[in-house]
């Protein structure tokens, strides 16, 4: 398969090593190459089976915007877009393209997903109250993060309570999201803990292979169990 990398940050040049370790064609291009997606013309994306976007909230816009009007397949894991989702699902359904998104594409981070919704539908009951707290380096650009906030979602749409989260930001770490039910009895805490970013990388890639016999909208929490 062919697929082009948009980014050439951490994520993104992991994000081609592990393509290329899975068997695949890769090509990558950075912010001065593709500045407002001037790289992105309809015959250089025809060269591409899938598209992988881990660029800024700024970028993506425009990458998306020049890359789903050709119907191309593209998988995006840069987040602080999703105000622009249901106009680019839109798009995707008018040119019979492919578009696969979400907050976290580690398999871990999906599986504290559904333990937080047990969590949250279990407990609504019981005399807890549920706080988030998320850790990531002091360079990431969204705060919170979009993890944290799918998280929240998860548990409220499960508790019907409204789950604060307080973020910080510390030198390199990676990512850690941690979901706290308190009660007058006792505490339940629920972790996860990045250590690197080759969790992500490897889901992105495997979203890759999923999508390129697809066509429609999907979050990849909806999908990562097939892949």
């Amino acid at each position: 398969m062919r697929i082009l990398v948009l980014g050439q940050g951490k994520t993104g040049k992991l994000v081609a090593e592990v393509a290329a370790e899975r068997g695949h064609s890769v090509h990558v291009l950075d912010a001065k190459e593709n500045a407002n997606a001037s790289a992105l013309t309809p015959p250089f994306i025809a060269g591409f089976d899938v598209v992988i976007d881990f660029t800024t909230p700024d970028a993506v816009v425009h990458n998306m915007r020049a890359c789903l009007a050709t119907g191309a397949k593209m998988v995006v894991g840069t987040t602080g877009w999703y105000d622009r989702l249901d106009r680019a699902c839109e798009v995707v359904k008018r040119h019979q393209g492919a578009l696969l998104y979400g907050t976290n594409f580690s398999v871990g981070v999906q599986v504290m997903l559904q333990l937080a919704e047990k969590m949250g539908t279990a407990l609504k009951n019981a005399g807890y109250t549920f706080a988030i707290e998320e850790t990531h380096h002091v360079t990431k650009l969204d705060s919170p993060s979009g993890t944290a906030l799918t998280l929240a979602a998860t548990v409220q749409a499960a508790s019907g309570q409204t789950v604060p989260i307080e973020a910080k930001r510390e030198g390199g770490v990676v990512g850690i999201h941690t979901l706290v039910a308190h009660s007058e009895a006792d505490k339940l805490v629920l972790t996860h803990e990045a250590f690197s970013r080759r969790g992500y990388a490897e889901g992105a890639v495997r979203a890759a292979e999923w999508l390129s016999t697809r066509t429609g909208c999907y979050d990849f929490r909806d999908v990562f169990l097939e892949m």
